[in-house]
């Protein structure tokens, strides 16, 4: 790549990252998950949950969210859900700690039904995925975030579009859904090669977009990323921090850190899904158990598989090792 281009991507890349005005507003920056800790008896343990949102906040990250793939959400009554988002609006409403509330559902009713409940606590935004029982035309993608929107407002929407959604939409297809709904601020999104993050320059420039957490310098980088609902604050959230703030300062040591991530996460972490078909969830709880900073423990709710976490003390050595940046 040309040297000018890319000192250009990386100026336009931080201004981005740094705008306070613009449409996604404060939903930038490293962003932590809330994870469920599981009692044995399968209830969520919210003493646990409380102590862990108050960790996230001392960490400073920059906001925290809910109800993501890590959060959950697809395994949860309804009662859980409004306890679990009204907790987090009452940790971090006194604290001055931005927070979105993850909205999520496969079923469309029961996700208008979530948002028009989580606008009333007043959240930085609500993030929403696309009806997942049977996958949406772009036409229905459009309708039903015009009417999630209707249910949000004034709270302006993210939209959740991981990889293994029935339907993923390309940046053009995106952009022509959501020029219909100005609500929608940002896209949370698996990223791609550099034919990706053109087409992702091109036509989506106009959102704020979200790479994964351990992808996160890259899409700086390239001028694309705003943030990440960040997997690397699973390990650690002061960790992710520091990293992120560090990219606007050393991009190339951020990048040093984004190789040594991936890499950790490719030879210890992606295993125990490729090869032993454990969900993105019991990934995430793993982090953190290996990051140690908060009693959350590996345990998911059944029927899905948690990973024993015996092998937790051998991949915290493996951790601090690879990673001493984060593992501090």
């Amino acid at each position: 790549m040309d040297p000018a281009a890319a000192n250009g991507r990386l100026v336009v890349a931080i201004t981005k990252f740094e705008r306070r005005n613009d449409r996604w507003g404060r939903i930038r920056g490293n962003w932590a998950t809330l994870l469920l800790p599981i009692n044995e008896d399968d209830s969520i343990d919210f003493p646990r949950l409380a102590d862990a949102i108050d960790r996230l906040i001392a960490a400073k990250v920059d906001g925290i969210y809910s109800n993501g793939t890590a959060g959950e959400f697809h395994n949860q009554t309804e009662a859980e859900f409004d306890r679990i988002q009204q907790l987090l609006a009452d940790r971090c409403s006194p604290a001055a700690m931005p927070f979105v509330i993850g909205a999520c559902q496969p079923d469309p009713r029961i996700s208008l039904e979530r948002v028009r409940r989580a606008a009333a606590l007043e959240p930085e935004a609500i993030q929403v995925i696309l009806p997942d029982w049977w996958p949406v035309t772009a036409a229905e993608a459009t309708d039903f975030l015009q009417m999630a929107a209707g249910a949000a407002d004034p709270v302006p929407l993210v939209l959740y579009q991981p990889p293994h959604a029935k339907r993923v939409f390309a940046p053009e297809e995106l952009a022509a859904i959501l020029s219909g709904v100005p609500q929608v601020v940002g896209i949370k999104l698996g990223d791609g090669d550099a034919s990706w993050y053109d087409q992702a320059r091109k036509h989506l420039d106009g959102w704020g977009i979200y790479v994964p957490g351990h992808h996160l310098a890259t899409g700086v980088k390239q001028g694309v990323a705003v943030g990440a609902f960040s997997n690397v604050a699973c390990l650690s959230p002061s960790g992710a921090q520091r990293w992120t703030a560090a990219m606007t300062d050393d991009i190339d040591r951020s990048l040093d850190i984004e190789k040594r991530l991936r890499a950790f996460l490719d030879d210890h972490i992606v295993p125990f899904a490729r090869v032993h078909g454990y969900s993105n969830a019991a990934l995430d709880k793993l982090l953190a158990a290996i990051g140690g900073w908060a009693e959350i423990g590996t345990r998911l709710r059944r029927p899905y598989r948690w990973i024993d976490p015996s092998v937790v003390p051998a991949l915290r050595e493996k951790a601090r090792i690879a990673l001493p940046d984060i593992m501090l």
